[in-house]
């Protein structure tokens, strides 16, 4: 006959965590402070299955890590395949400088290639690490989780699966991917066919995810607290819209990087000072430390935190504002501006707030001037959580850049920012004044 035990009050209470104990290390513990009513008695066949739903998909140091008590998991796909790969094997050093501890993972895939760094051993293809703390910064000494002959890092699928293997290897409350390689914000090429974000580009396939192949990612990874690109120019409206649905955070710089990029020991001593910090407080923390450590060096430097959920009402308020300056012809007050406002490394890249400024500030048309001051305090109170910069060049940026051309590519009508908004209507007409 089938028996089913049942063990009752504090010596419930006792047997649970000492199991707990035995399966999950000094984090068992944790069981005593489980809602669980000991004196009504509980069904043994029951605790074995609260125990296998609170283990995670992998054993840590020291036993098996609870599901989801970690606070973060910082997920870095550093695609090292191209000339920054010395830069990738740097940045885990930096990162194994702080490490993982119960509050915050940090989970990577690096991905190395022939002819760039024959550092630390010149291994090629892909490995995946937890990454642990040590004092060796030449050396990654973190254990080599999966190691991937080959893969595709320009294919977001790829990406996709490397998030789905680390949110199972390091369960967490929040999740934060950051997307490390080159980057080119909207790419303007001469090909229509070929209308793309340029990021996580791997020079031996040849392939690098696009603007709607980024929101495919996340779509297919379930939405995320925070994506970070630790990449150039992607701070872009055109960028942020096509995953807006699928962030709360979107962390990047509207100018190029530094090959260095992040400086991953500043970014995670920060977290680890704040464990519990949302993902507008993580933003801000990854976009302080960033330029901080540029300042020290007198190099300039942007970095902004913009909450993905605002986008929805930044498109209906451009579209405002945009039919209100078309409608008015105030050419000379709108060519004026296009060519005063800042940009990047694309001249054609303009930083939103300052050109909606300066606007703003020359018309003559009530009804352009109230959409404006609108538009403008919704950026600086609603869109962007954070801006940092560095650099007497940058004085005007604000966090957020756009597309403004003095040549316009017909690629840009398939984005979504284009086809759900008027942004392409209105950059056809600026590319039509400033180039008379």
């Amino acid at each position: 006959m089938a028996h089913r035990t049942m063990i009752r009050g504090e010596s419930m209470r006792k047997w649970l965590v000492g199991v707990a104990a035995v399966l999950l290390g000094g984090a068992g513990t944790a069981f005593a402070d489980q809602k669980i009513d000991f004196d009504q008695g509980v069904d043994a066949k029951a605790v074995i299955e609260i125990i296998k739903e609170a283990v995670g998909a992998q054993p840590s140091d020291g036993g098996f890590q609870l599901k989801g008590t970690r606070e973060w998991n910082i997920m870095v796909f550093i695609n090292g395949k191209n000339n920054l790969e010395a830069y990738g094997l740097k940045d885990v050093n930096e990162m194994e400088m702080i490490g993982s501890d119960d509050k915050v993972a940090v989970t990577v895939e690096l991905g190395r290639i022939k002819g760039y760094s024959s550092e630390d051993g010149d291994w090629t293809g892909q490995r995946r690490y937890l990454i642990k703390k040590d004092a060796d910064v030449k050396k990654i000494t973190s254990p080599v989780l999966q190691d991937i002959p080959k893969a595709d890092m320009g294919d977001w699928n790829h990406m996709v699966e490397f998030v789905k293997w680390a949110q199972a290897a390091a369960p967490a409350k929040r999740y934060m991917l950051v997307v490390w390689n080159h980057g080119s914000g909207w790419d303007r090429l001469s090909s229509d066919d070929f209308w793309t974000t340029g990021i996580s580009y791997d020079d031996e396939t040849g392939n690098h995810i696009t603007t709607a192949q980024l929101g495919q990612a996340l779509a297919g990874i379930g939405g995320l607290d925070i994506l970070a690109m630790d990449a150039c120019l992607m701070q872009m409206a055109e960028v942020g819209y096509q995953v807006s649905q699928y962030a709360n955070v979107i962390v990047a710089s509207e100018e190029t990087e530094p090959a260095d990029g992040y400086t991953y020991d500043t970014l995670l001593a920060g977290l680890a000072a704040k464990p519990a910090a949302t993902p507008a407080e993580l933003g801000k923390i990854t976009a302080d430390t960033y330029t901080a450590h540029y300042a020290k060096l007198g190099q300039g430097a942007t970095q902004s935190a913009v909450f993905a959920g605002a986008f929805k009402d930044l498109i209906a308020k451009t579209n405002d504002w945009t039919g209100a300056v078309l409608a008015a012809k105030e050419v000379e007050v709108v060519k004026k501006a296009a060519n005063a406002a800042q940009d990047f490394y694309y001249s054609s890249n303009k930083d939103l707030y300052h050109f909606v400024k300066l606007v703003t500030e020359g018309t003559k048309v009530p009804a352009v001037k109230a959409k404006g001051e609108d538009l403008l305090k919704f950026l600086s109170k609603e869109m962007i959580g954070a801006n940092a910069i560095t650099g007497s060049n940058y004085a005007n940026a604000s966090g957020l850049a756009v597309y403004l051309p003095s040549y316009y590519s017909s690629s840009y009508d398939k984005l979504a920012w284009s086809v759900d908004g008027n942004w392409d209507d209105f950059a056809k007409w600026i590319a039509e004044i400033t180039k008379n």
